[in-house]
């Protein structure tokens, strides 16, 4: 696969509205076709998965990762009309290796395990699938979320702040109406729990795990790539008083004209910012050299210096999921809508970059 759209930096590209909606509106018409473009600070748009014009392109995903940036966790449930998969994974970051990784699939039967509609309003979604059993409960104030499989258990708390704000973002792919792209990305959601395999037990506290959740609800062609990166943490002001700031970086995937799948947290509330874009392509021998990130408004400045290629690559023939996400230390700058200037030391986060067929 060639090296996609990048935002910014392609010639001719002029800029996203970077549209903002502010009340409910249904995501796709009775026929199918896409309705909404542009984001908002809230899941406003209604989705209907019976109305989607093409279901064997339909695909959902729960998708839910954790980290103190030594350990990382991974839950995952979703359904891609075909069939679908639960999924928890657990990797030590620091030594490079996977220490726990469960996964149970499934073919067909994909309205049986239909996820929620809403990504983040109450709900609660359960599924038993091989031997595995996976729970997600979202209630006003934090999130729940369990995996279990023979002697393999995780169990996590994510806290949700009042008013908490993620970023929804709804755009279509180049030239086709009926195909679309919808995620919430919800981060800055400190966490805690345990990871359990055998007599062994790993332990997480929110005072340093944070959680980002990748709610996605896609009609999409069947080759994709993209790039995400995203990363919370605790920053100190000047009062010695500490705020929760987290960043969304997501692009690469479809027609960003009317917004992009960028944004800064501070508080709790979400800056808008524009088009991200890195410096120079990783692809195919510069995943562990540092990777510069400029927005087209310079309202963000990052270098990573990464630590861990966590590679991945399931070929199964006609699918195939294969991706670079790498985590690294990020320093630089950032600017809140109000102009306020946050330095950033190297913070623990990741990008990625994948290229999908399914």
């Amino acid at each position: 696969m060639e090296k996609p759209y990048i935002g910014w930096r392609d010639p001719g590209w002029a800029g996203s509205a970077q549209k903002e909606y502010t009340e409910p509106t249904d995501l796709l018409s009775p026929r199918g076709i896409l309705l909404p473009r542009g984001w908002a600070r809230q899941g406003l748009f209604r989705y209907d998965r019976n109305h989607v014009m093409y279901p064997i392109h339909r695909k959902e995903w729960d998708y839910y990762q954790l980290s103190n940036g030594r350990y990382m966790v991974q839950i995952v449930f979703a359904n891609i009309t075909i069939g679908g998969y639960a999924n928890a994974v657990l990797v030590d970051l620091r030594e490079g290796r996977t220490l726990v990784n469960k996964m149970a699939p499934y073919a067909g039967q994909t309205n049986k395990y239909a996820l929620p509609e809403r990504g983040d309003v109450p709900n609660e979604f359960r599924a038993e699938i091989g031997g595995a059993t996976f729970r997600e409960e979202t209630r006003p104030d934090r999130r729940e979320l369990h995996f279990s499989m023979g002697d393999v258990s995780f169990d996590f708390v994510m806290e949700i702040a009042e008013g908490l704000e993620n970023l929804t973002t709804v755009f279509p792919f180049q030239g086709k109406l009926d195909r679309y792209f919808m995620t919430i990305k919800q981060n800055c959601m400190p966490c805690f729990g345990t990871v359990v395999a055998g007599d062994q037990t790993w332990e997480f506290s929110e005072d340093d795990c944070f959680c980002v959740m990748d709610w996605g609800r896609i009609c999409s062609p069947y080759e994709m790539s993209w790039y995400w990166g995203n990363g919370s943490t605790y920053l100190t002001d000047a009062e010695g008083l500490r705020h929760l700031f987290g960043f969304e970086l997501t692009w690469g995937i479809g027609d960003e004209s009317a917004a992009t799948e960028t944004a800064l947290f501070y508080d709790g509330k979400l800056h808008k910012i524009g088009a991200v874009d890195v410096e120079q392509f990783p692809k195919p021998d510069k995943w562990m050299e540092p990777w510069h990130f400029v927005s087209e408004d310079g309202r963000l400045d990052l270098t990573m210096v990464p630590f861990y290629d966590h590679h991945t690559d399931l070929n199964i023939g006609v699918m195939r999921m294969h991706g670079h996400q790498v985590h690294g230390l990020w320093s630089g700058k950032t600017v809140l809508d109000d102009g306020t200037e946050l330095e950033i030391r190297d913070m623990y986060a990741f990008c990625e970059y994948v290229e999908d067929r399914w």
